[in-house]
């Protein structure tokens, strides 16, 4: 073989070497896609991968088994509608004064702006905002509960398309005309009004169905945010699934029926997934906004005290599922806090975002935490607050302050149901927390509308009736 041969097949082999290599490393960076599927008012307890033997999740619990399983996870506040807000902005949405109110005003509220005026301040960044940057497709589906007035609406905060309803509650099945509140209608995109065919739970699933495929076919990563309103108010079923349990009855059952409904939606999604042969490079995060209302829906939050709107585990700790594939360790548990408004710094990292991006947030990448790359927690301090009552978890320990006793100090790990008070056998902790508490709100911008005081005497009324002291007595 002459020189010049053997010189011409070395750049040969040297030209594959690096088309080999280009491929590799483009096959590395390539943005991941991102699936949130968000319930509403789901009970700790009510999944099988929570351990219940009474719902029936298997698709979920599929999913459980592909990705990771938080044990401590949280929301950054008991009610539905601010806790969309910390989610969405990556931030304590107490520090842009979104404290108080589930909006728009379905409750009547005092405050300067009321019913649809109240809401998600424009100038706050979302996370769909962040994933535009990156090149993201955005999609909304179902509930959306952070502002009725338009210039609050999905599509103007990031979302390139949009199917559901503006407000915090609607129907299941169709109305038979147009709704007279507006914020019930079914919009498609902005202000079109289509009410949908079929069971809700079911048509948000198909709906986003459409979006994925198309974004698939195009190569372009997307961003799927399925804002389910299940299992929230009102009560309503299927014929077909209420029969899945002859055994239960009265809410027990309707929920039940609700929580199969959102399973097979959540299964219509990840069956998708892989039918498009996109599962492995797409994240998929299943979560709950907040506690279940268990005297509202019949939800359950065993084994934590407390529900919806309460500072009780029960009320800010929610199931937690995330699967991405290489990244994650499938079929595992992560033991330390993380919050929801972890989720937009998470996934905007995912995507390649730049680090110095990401300003004046307080959600982290969970990622390299939960596969070792770092080994402190998350979070070391987590805070919650309604007007006089709120919460700080330090570590381990849990201080909740109440308006009408006094505050209660609670070591999580033997007391998960916050049932021994130790303030006395921890005087320094309890005195040293408290003034914690204090310098953190002393922070906060003030509330921007606030409830009449009789829903803070209701909400209270309602920890009192979930609170397991009888359970051990």
């Amino acid at each position: 073989m002459s020189f010049a041969l053997i010189v011409d097949n070395m750049k040969n082999l040297f030209v594959l070497i690096c088309v080999i290599t280009s491929l590799q490393v483009g096959v590395a960076q390539e943005q991941p896609n991102i699936v949130l599927l968000f319930a509403d008012d789901a009970g700790y307890a009510d999944f099988g991968f929570q351990g219940s033997t009474v719902m029936k999740t298997p698709n979920l619990d599929k999913l459980a088994k592909q990705g990771v399983r938080f044990t401590q996870a949280y929301v950054t506040h008991p009610t539905c509608g601010p806790s969309r807000a910390g989610l969405i902005t990556g931030k304590s949405q107490y520090r842009f004064g979104y404290e108080e109110n589930n909006v728009p005003g379905f409750m009547s509220a005092v405050s300067a702006a009321d019913g649809a005026e109240m809401g998600l301040p424009v100038e706050e960044v979302t996370m769909a905002d962040y994933l535009k940057k990156q090149g993201y497709a955005t999609a909304f589906y179902g509930k959306w509960h952070l502002g009725g007035a338009d210039r609050f609406h999905p599509l103007k905060r990031g979302f390139d398309e949009f199917y559901g309803f503006r407000g915090g509650a609607r129907d299941y099945f169709p109305y038979e005309a147009e709704p007279t509140e507006s914020l019930n209608k079914m919009e498609r995109n902005f202000g079109l009004f289509e009410e949908h065919t079929g069971y809700l739970t079911d048509v948000l699933a198909e709906e986003s169905l459409s979006f994925i495929e198309r974004k698939s076919k195009s190569k372009t990563p997307f961003f799927a945010f399925l804002s389910f309103n299940a299992v929230h108010t009102p009560m309503d079923a299927t014929e077909e699934d209420l029969n899945q349990f002859p055994s239960l009855s009265g809410n027990r059952k309707i929920v039940a029926a609700m929580t199969l409904a959102l399973d097979r939606a959540a299964g219509k999604i990840l069956n998708k997934l892989s039918e498009l042969g996109i599962a492995e490079n797409t994240i998929v995060v299943f979560t709950n906004d907040n506690g279940g209302p268990s005297d509202k829906n019949g939800s359950d939050n065993s084994p934590l005290s407390g529900i919806k709107s309460t500072h009780l585990e029960g009320g800010i700790r929610v199931p937690f599922l995330m699967r991405w594939p290489g990244h994650l360790k499938p079929n595992t548990t992560y033991d330390q806090p993380i919050s929801t408004f972890d989720l937009l710094p998470t996934f905007y990292f995912a995507a390649g975002g730049p680090v110095h991006d990401l300003k004046d947030i307080d959600g982290v990448d969970i990622v390299p935490f939960v596969n070792g790359k770092k080994t402190e927690r998350p979070h070391e301090v987590l805070f919650w607050k309604r007007d006089a009552r709120a919460a700080m978890r330090k570590g381990d320990w849990k201080l909740v302050r109440f308006p009408d006793r006094p505050a209660q100090l609670f070591y999580l790990p033997d007391d998960e149901r916050e049932l021994n008070d130790l303030s006395a056998s921890e005087p320094g902790r309890f005195k040293q927390m408290y003034k914690e508490l204090f310098a953190w709100e002393a922070t906060l911008e003030r509330p921007r509308w606030l409830l009449k005081k009789s829903y803070e005497k209701a909400d209270i009324d309602r920890m009192d009736a979930y609170w397991h002291k009888n359970d051990e007595n």
